[in-house]
């Protein structure tokens, strides 16, 4: 009880949740119009070494968040090229610009940076001291992008002409077709959008809550935001209060593993978040509606 009414607790669910947020609501778009994207982690690392390095070359934050978009949407429309334009396997192109995306990101720092031990560090985002709410003015900007961009998604896909054309080319792409909606620009489309996201959810890492870049930093959070999107019956909504729940737990192991009464060993509290997100997917994926047309290439004039 303690812990939980600790208003810095909570200052580290919601931080926490950013990148989160941000790569699920990518996926999400991704999925809605009928593509897998298992790219996600390796565009989340591109994302945060583009941001970062950017950063360090004398480039605005705004502007670092603007090149990890950038560099999101590179690979994304690389993923599209694969998947929508050639139609092939969606999981062996998303693995393979993880692998790729993380290569490159990899080798362009030892390129940039041979000789240095420590990460070279930059100014990060600060705390909006501006907020009258104390758990969001000790947030950054880009946590409150991530939050206000939860309604807007939801308003895209649920109330206006474009939403509604990317949701029949995920659950019906033949009868997106007859109305006139080209399948291929709409997913190609939401894939790049996606992935510019899920860049910028890697730049939340190392331009708001760290402000270094360093190797292993995106730690499986993709593959946590591919999960979060089951969830979340791929809804904005329920994909934030996914994206909080795994934040509250993985706070609560940190916070437990620091409280000094822990009789547990300290792996099982890193389990902790993992665990009961498993639950929680298990319980709430089996009444999931998924896009029926999800994972299924599609070819012009095709039935």
């Amino acid at each position: 009880m303690d812990i939980l009414g600790n208003a810095a607790f909570w200052v580290a669910v919601l931080r926490i949740a950013t990148p989160l947020i941000l790569g699920t609501l990518g996926v999400l778009l991704c999925e809605r119009a009928g593509v897998l994207n298992l790219g996600i982690e390796g565009i989340m690392v591109a994302g945060a070494f583009a941001g970062w390095f950017a950063v360090y070359a004398g480039a605005p934050l705004w502007a670092g968040v603007a090149v990890a978009a950038l560099t999101g949407a590179v690979f994304g429309l690389l993923h599209a090229l694969l998947t929508v334009g050639l139609a092939r396997s969606q999981h062996v192109s998303g693995l393979g610009i993880t692998l790729l995306a993380t290569a490159l990101s990899y080798y362009g720092y030892r390129v940039s940076f041979p000789k240095v031990n420590t990460p070279p560090t930059i100014t990060p985002f600060g705390a909006m001291d501006w907020l009258p709410i104390p758990i969001l003015s000790a947030q950054t900007e880009l946590t409150l992008f991530a939050l206000l961009l939860v309604p807007v998604l939801a308003y895209v896909l649920y109330r206006t002409p474009l939403g509604l054309a990317l949701r029949m080319v995920g659950e019906n792409p033949q009868a997106a077709e007859g109305q006139g909606v080209s399948v291929a620009g709409m997913r190609t489309g939401a894939i790049v959008a996606g992935s510019a996201l899920m860049g910028v959810a890697g730049a939340f890492l190392t331009l708001s809550a760290f402000n270094a870049f360093f190797f292993n930093m995106v730690n499986g959070r993709g593959w946590i935001c591919v999960a979060l999107v089951v969830f979340a019956s791929w809804r904005p909504g329920k994909a934030l209060l996914g994206a909080l729940l795994f934040a509250f737990f993985d706070a609560l192991q940190l916070r437990l593993q620091q409280s000094g009464d822990a009789l547990l060993p300290y792996q099982l509290y890193l389990m902790l978040p993992y665990l009961l997100s498993i639950l929680a997917l298990v319980l709430v994926a089996r009444k999931a509606s998924y896009p029926q047309a999800l994972m299924k290439p599609y070819r012009k004039g095709e039935r």
